[in-house]
């Protein structure tokens, strides 16, 4: 029987053409070319050497909804934003006489208070004025990133603007409400119908979307993308 040519460190022998381990299968016995010897001097490999990587999620695939609730959710976010950004025009002389009206009933109903001076109704203006600037400049930031999120259909983006539509879609009919009676209920001062109307014709397309949004997730997840290939993809 020919001899077996061994490496320097016995862990190999040549079997003519290339190395091979002379390990057996459990690491714990080497062949030294006559006979299994117990493997000596060298440490066992732990187990959690050879954990399995975790496997790749699989990627979530667009369907015939996906796009179009993309570009409702952005002319949603375009519509809402320019309705918010107009409120500043029209609404301010609007708030000051309802503000005006509110507190010349309060001074009939309290005659020992006396009437107000201007200057409170003037100073209620002017915060009035900011705040309506301030949060026209927070909706527009907000509404930019909507739209960003939309096109780059940002999972966590779409589950945000479920939760937005959701809340917009249970004032609706407090809107409704107010529209009709001229108070919702909901404000301390009594603003004028086309107000609530206004709402009301925002939030009835904002609604329906809610209920499109809902479904999508839940026939297929969000932004319509299920995961896999079962549903055909749609570029």
């Amino acid at each position: 029987m020919a001899e077996v040519k061994l490496s320097e460190d016995g862990l190999y022998y040549w079997d003519g053409s290339r190395w091979v381990s002379t390990l057996s299968p459990d690491g714990r016995w080497r062949w030294n070319g006559t006979a299994w010897v117990p493997l000596t001097g060298v440490v066992e490999p732990s187990y959690q050497t050879y954990q399995a990587y975790p496997q790749p999620a699989t990627p979530r695939v667009p369907t015939r909804w996906t796009k179009p609730l993309q570009y409702a959710t952005v002319a949603a976010s375009v519509i809402y934003a320019a309705y918010t950004f107009s409120l500043p025009f029209w609404i301010t002389g609007t708030m000051s006489q309802a503000m005006n009206q509110a507190m010349q009933q309060q001074a009939a109903q309290n005659p020992d208070m006396g009437t107000p001076p201007p200057e409170i109704l003037s100073t209620y203006t002017s915060m009035m004025t900011v705040t309506l600037w301030v949060t026209v400049f927070i909706v527009v930031a907000l509404a930019t990133v909507v739209i960003i999120g939309a096109l780059k259909r940002w999972m966590w983006m779409f589950y945000a603007v479920l939760v937005l539509l959701g809340l917009s879609t249970l004032l609706l009919p407090f809107n409704i409400i107010g529209a009709v009676s001229g108070s919702s209920g909901l404000n301390v001062y009594s603003l004028p119908p086309w107000i609530y109307w206004a709402s009301v014709g925002i939030g009835i397309p904002f609604a329906a979307l809610f209920v499109c949004m809902l479904v999508a997730v839940i026939r297929y997840g969000p932004w319509a993308m299920p995961r896999g290939t079962d549903t055909p993809a749609v570029s």
